[in-house]
């Protein structure tokens, strides 16, 4: 696909304006249907733009554009490399494969009169993840963390039940006290390096060493990052917030959110903070490693105690967000790469699992497991694409999750690390269980007086995205190259100084000269 030079340069730009000015037009549209189609529409374009950026990235080139024509420190900078341009690509396809699903489940789980302002939402979320991911400013990450987490407050309260406000609420404070943690954590930074642009607090902080201030601005950071990502045990959010918000949201949520949190922990450990300051002197990696581990045991051992199926899936995330944290707590090469390879790779899984789950909540209104009895019969492809998702986020071979977890495997043996390895293990064994259980209800025969004796298959546009999801499960774990090319590209490029990136697209100044 060839572009224009003046447009292709614009790419960076257009990411977040896109899904900005569709939030405009949803909010000025005021109709439940119109609405979902501008939505969408810049859903298309930015996964375009998404892969278009990824292109460039995959041949190991990194794309700076300075916003306005003013270049850094002056101005504010958007910055592309392997593992933004990945993160890109998660966030955006998420978001297009549930606004797909969303023109049907979204108005059978809300009232009329809110669906184009929850659109309006979805959209200002989508921008504020796409700017947290593409920036190469530290306090612009903290202005679209916050137009995304408010976005996002909105996106859970909009659910159908009264426990959706209560949720939003448990969702809104912990994100303050995070957003609050992070913002004093530049300000520390700010303070000792006189700059917030990414590039020059790396190069400042390798040049200056590290003083009592650096170090509290870099805990700060990772802690409030740290309640953004779930990260057990700040994750008590979570859980409610996927449970409450309308299905097509969860899933949205579940596969874009997180993952851009975790990506900002990656960026500023090993990007700003370097190895040196972060795993030498904080000791940031054993502190990881700790939660890391934490979250994988917490999340498995509720998960498949639980009785809502959105609510397991939930604190099923956690667990993976676990094995996220732990890649990056390995610091060696394979679990970065691992760690990059598995945000992708969940994202795939948890949200095709989510739409199914959406499905059956579209006919049978409610996801709890009692209420799925017999469900998989009426509703096969349905509950196929379910089964296919779950496998994958078990880690069976020749699915998604598999490539991932044997990376994530390779590193900690890498590191000698055999317990690590055997809790990735049984871990995967306990998602098994959890994962059997609602496959084994589903298939159930179903009891005469329940509305599953009587279900039909879900629409076909609720359908489609949810079976090339599926697809998606299986075709990356027989054919991982090229989400595997970002992934190590990602880990070779955080091993070498932030500064030295080669600037390859030209920034509009340059063009005026």
């Amino acid at each position: 696909m060839s572009l224009p030079a003046g447009l292709e340069a614009q790419l960076p730009a257009l990411q977040i304006v896109v899904p900005l000015m569709a939030a405009l037009i949803a909010a000025l549209l005021r109709h439940p249907r119109w609405a979902w189609w501008p939505a969408t529409i810049a859903g298309f374009a930015s996964c375009a733009i998404a892969l278009l950026l990824a292109k460039s990235a995959a041949r190991g080139e990194v794309t700076i554009y300075a916003l306005g024509g003013w270049i850094a420190p002056f101005g504010i900078e958007y910055r592309i490399d392997a593992l933004n341009a990945l993160v890109l690509v998660i966030i955006n396809f998420a978001s297009l494969f549930a606004l797909v699903h969303a023109r049907r489940s979204v108005a059978a789980e809300i009232r009329p009169e809110r669906i184009h302002w929850l659109y309006c939402a979805w959209m200002l979320c989508l921008t504020g993840l796409a700017g947290m991911t593409i920036t190469g400013d530290a306090f612009n990450v903290f202005v679209f963390l916050e137009i995304s987490s408010l976005a996002s407050y909105i996106l859970v309260a909009s659910g159908p039940k009264r426990d959706a406000l209560l949720a939003s609420f448990r969702y809104l404070i912990p994100g303050s006290i995070g957003a609050t943690f992070f913002l004093i954590g530049l300000g520390l930074l700010y303070m000792q390096t006189g700059t917030l642009n990414m590039a020059d607090i790396a190069q400042r902080i390798g040049e200056g060493g590290t003083d009592r201030t650096i170090a509290a601005g870099a805990l700060f950071v990772v802690i409030g990052i740290g309640v953004k990502a779930a990260i057990f045990p700040l994750h008590a959010w979570l859980p409610s917030a996927y449970e409450q918000a309308p299905s097509s949201v969860a899933a949205f949520l579940a596969g874009a959110s997180t993952k851009v949190s975790l990506y900002v922990l990656m960026r500023f450990i090993f990007d700003i903070f370097g190895i040196d300051l972060a795993f030498g002197a904080l000791d940031i990696d054993l502190l990881l490693m700790v939660l890391a581990i934490a979250s994988v045991v917490a999340g498995s051992l509720v998960a498949v105690q639980q009785e809502e199926v959105k609510r397991l899936l939930a604190w099923s995330s956690i667990a993976q967000i676990g094995y996220m944290t732990l890649g990056m707590a390995l610091g060696n090469p394979a679990g970065i790469a691992a760690s990059a390879l598995h945000l992708f790779n969940h994202a795939l899984m948890k949200v095709a699992l989510f739409l199914a789950i959406g499905n059956f909540v579209y006919r049978t209104g409610s996801s709890a497991l009692g209420s799925l009895v017999g469900a998989g019969r009426g509703m096969p492809w349905t509950m196929a694409a379910f089964v296919v998702a779950g496998m994958s986020l078990v880690g069976v071979p020749l699915t998604a999750g598999f490539v991932s977890k044997w990376y994530l495997l390779a590193a900690a043996l890498e590191r000698d690390l055999w317990p690590i390895a055997l809790l990735i293990l049984v871990s995967s064994v306990v998602a098994a269980i959890y994962l059997w259980r609602v496959a084994s209800a589903a298939y159930e025969p179903a009891p005469a007086d329940s509305p599953a004796a009587t279900i039909v298959e879900a629409p076909w546009t609720m359908l489609a995205p949810l079976l090339l999801l599926a697809l998606a499960n299986l075709w990356f774990g027989v054919d991982p190259s090229p989400v595997l090319r970002l992934a190590e590209q990602a880990a070779v490029q955080l091993s070498v100084p932030f500064e030295s990136a080669e600037i390859i697209a030209p920034s509009p100044l340059s063009d005026t000269n």
